[in-house]
């Protein structure tokens, strides 16, 4: 095999103005880029490091930067899946190795993958986290008729009585990223009932979401931070009804495809999600979203500008990548 070279760098997107979730606010992605180059050829992924699962920018950009002399040496996605754990580091080399592949092969990603080609898709736009007020005026004059809510704990009530009452027709699915508790489940639930909510995402701390399957679920349950990767499903069934699927949580597209297969079998409905990146983080992500339910792709979206070569977005709907962004 010729020889392959492999560069990381870590680059840094301006949030149009603030984005807020239960664990904190910040003002921009920070983003880990890795190149595989193979003679002309260079692939290229994205990941986003998360504290929330231990990891930190410089050490992510250390992860990939370990996997110098085994990339050069022709480790594939298999090897790759075997050689490190899942997580964003592991993403972007799995995603740069399908980049790879699909310009050395002349085919597209998915041809490589054994799937149909994809289609343009239907994403939920994300209210950033604030007051009752704000999060209504943002829900109100965002355009957009599918949303997903931040969440926080304390007033929630009274956030999702003030956005559904400023927009009376969207579907509304919203992600409290841990913020409630077994104690205030059930009453939570209710007021999402009563709003017409069409999916809540991730409730309890996956360390306590035990107490879900106790409970009457009126609405579709979806496991966010309590899934990774095929390892982690089977701890889920009977608390959760379909699992979030985001490649920096799996460690890349290859494993993402196993999980939603493995998902299905067990009867999960399957959504993907994304950190807040750009269009590069959300291009593999589309092979995946072809068989979801919901997709939430919008990273992009959040950011004050995106890459040039950046996915196609008309309103609601996001279009398959362009060769020169991936795959």
């Amino acid at each position: 095999m010729a020889s392959r070279d492999l560069v990381v760098s870590t680059e840094r997107w301006p949030i149009a103005g603030t984005f807020t979730i239960s664990r904190g606010s910040r003002t921009e992605a920070v983003v880990v880029v890795c190149e595989i180059r193979q003679g002309s050829a260079v692939g290229r992924g994205e990941c986003v490091p998360y504290p929330r699962y231990g990891e930190t920018v410089d050490g992510v950009a250390a992860e990939i930067e370990a996997m110098i002399d085994p990339i050069d040496n022709g480790l594939d996605r298999q090897g790759l899946i075997a050689a490190m754990k899942p997580g964003a580091a592991r993403n972007a080399i799995d995603c740069a190795l399908w980049d790879l592949e699909a310009k050395l092969a002349g085919k597209r990603a998915w041809e490589l993958a054994g799937i149909a080609a994809p289609k343009p898709l239907t994403t939920v736009y994300t209210i950033s986290l604030g007051s009752p007020e704000e999060m209504a005026q943002s829900a109100a004059h965002c355009g957009r008729s599918h949303l997903k809510i931040k969440l926080g704990g304390e007033g929630d009530a009274d956030r999702l009585a003030a956005i559904r009452a400023a927009v009376p027709e969207a579907t509304l699915v919203i992600d409290a990223n841990e913020a409630w508790t077994p104690a205030n489940l059930a009453a939570n639930l209710a007021v999402c009932e009563r709003f017409r909510i069409a999916m809540v995402e991730q409730p309890l701390p996956a360390a306590e979401d035990g107490a879900l399957a106790g409970i009457r679920r009126p609405i579709p349950i979806c496991a966010d931070e309590s899934v990774h990767d095929r390892t982690t499903l089977s701890s889920l069934s009977g608390k959760y009804d379909a699992i979030n699927i985001k490649l920096d949580k799996t460690g890349g597209l290859t494993e993402a495809l196993l999980l939603a297969d493995d998902a299905a079998r067990l009867g999960f409905k399957i959504m993907t999600g994304c950190m807040v990146g750009t269009s590069l983080s959300m291009a593999p992500a589309t092979l995946v979203a072809q068989r979801a339910f919901l997709v939430d792709l919008d990273g992009p979206l959040l950011l004050r500008e995106d890459r040039p070569e950046g996915l196609r977005y008309d309103g609601a709907t996001v279009y398959p990548p362009a060769p020169s962004l991936w795959g």
